[in-house]
């Protein structure tokens, strides 16, 4: 009876054994140490993300990785706030404009609360010479709306749409039409006026969809602007509360 109590005890053992040491073979697996250096990487884009964000954030109702790594995709990578800001004039907050001399420039950098990601940049005359064009090709706004989705409440499906189509659903510039009821703000083919014109959407497209969810995470938690107000545009304003 004792030598089979023994006999089962070192069974026991063996197995436990077993497992630890399966346990360790996988926690120093390639696959998991790449895994483990994926996280790393991750996290420390997301402080970062936090360290650089130029607003304050609403991080309720929302997953805060994706809010700090979509920060950091969008303010240290895209440089999304380059056009979709009012234009180079206004970007900056003054004294913080780092392309000035000092002591114009302070020495820290600090964008401008008031157009940030609210859009209002003209690109326009559109396209130029030698193709006909519409005066005003403006960047759109970023910042939710009162229900607290992005660019004026579009959905995550929109947004995806957006990023890897380029598809316009404020229809701002349809193609031309011939006759009468053709828009002053019309494209003329070759152009499509179903696209984004400008955006590099055709960059964007191939961004990964887990960066495309932390970018649409973050522009939800930044605060809503009404944006500018410029004649024709009614497109760019929000209505925040």
């Amino acid at each position: 009876m004792k030598s089979q109590q023994l006999a089962k005890m070192g069974s026991g053992a063996i197995v436990t054994l077993g497992v630890v040491a399966l346990t360790g073979l996988l926690s120093n697996s390639p696959r998991t140490r790449a895994q483990d250096h994926r996280d790393e990487d991750e996290a420390s884009l997301v402080r970062i993300g936090f360290e650089i964000a130029p607003v304050p954030l609403n991080l309720e109702g929302k997953d805060g990785r994706l809010v700090g790594l979509g920060s950091y995709v969008v303010n240290a990578v895209a440089d999304c706030n380059g056009c979709h800001s009012a234009g180079p004039a206004t970007e900056y907050s003054p004294g913080g404009n780092p392309y000035l001399l000092s002591p114009a420039f302070s020495g820290k950098q600090m964008v401008n609360p008031a157009t940030y990601l609210a859009g209002g940049q003209d690109f326009g005359p559109f396209p130029g010479p030698p193709f006909p064009s519409i005066p005003h090709l403006y960047s759109r706004n970023l910042t939710p709306d009162k229900t607290g989705l992005p660019e004026g409440g579009h959905t995550f499906e929109q947004f995806r749409q957006i990023m890897r189509q380029g598809t316009d659903f404020d229809h701002v510039h349809p193609n031309c039409t011939a006759g009468p009821g053709t828009p002053p703000n019309c494209l003329e083919p070759p152009f499509n006026g179903d696209h984004l014109q400008v955006m590099p959407w055709p960059s964007f497209q191939n961004m990964s969809e887990h960066d495309l969810r932390a970018i649409y995470e973050y522009l939800k938690a930044v605060p809503c602007n009404s944006g500018p107000a410029i004649d024709g545009a009614p497109y760019l304003q929000n209505v925040c509360d």
